[in-house]
């Protein structure tokens, strides 16, 4: 039997091709399945899909005003969470490509993390981890919540 899984997510973006440049250089593997144009409820916007095979992105342009920040206790996504097979290459290419580190995530013996911002909108957080066991990887002891606190 099939396991429920995510498929994508829909955010709305102030800068399409910033957002493009951010996701392909974090996950460079990622192509654009698929763009066009359509109407927004009375504004033409233009759409994408960035990712695998598997999973992907949906992104679509004509994000206006600002978004409500990962540190509110406003109703809103806080961040999207991708594993990556090396947290300090990813952050190299980022960091080389103009994007700046928001701030370290949680670390343990088994995961390290780190949270980059695109633009003033979306907040990214990059895992690594360093085992393939769920009970090490998906450890929640108090250590480990504490690890996660930022300030």
């Amino acid at each position: 039997m099939k396991q429920a899984h995510l498929e994508h997510a829909n955010i709305t973006v102030s800068d399409l091709d910033r957002a493009v440049h951010f996701i392909q250089t974090a996950i460079p593997h990622w192509k654009i399945r698929g763009r066009g144009k359509m109407d927004w409820f009375g504004a033409e916007i233009d759409w994408l899909h960035i990712g695998d095979d598997f999973a992907y992105i949906a992104l679509q342009s004509g994000g206006i005003g600002e978004a409500p920040g990962w540190k509110t206790h406003l109703v809103g996504v806080k961040h999207l969470g991708f594993v990556v097979p090396s947290l300090k290459e990813t952050m190299q290419r980022l960091e080389s490509a103009g994007f700046m580190l928001d701030h370290a995530g949680g670390s343990d013996q088994y995961r390290d993390s780190a949270y980059f911002m695109l633009g003033e909108d979306i907040q990214f957080e990059f895992v690594e981890y360093t085992s393939q066991l769920p009970e090490q990887r998906n450890g929640y002891t108090s250590t480990s919540a504490d690890a996660m606190k930022v300030s």
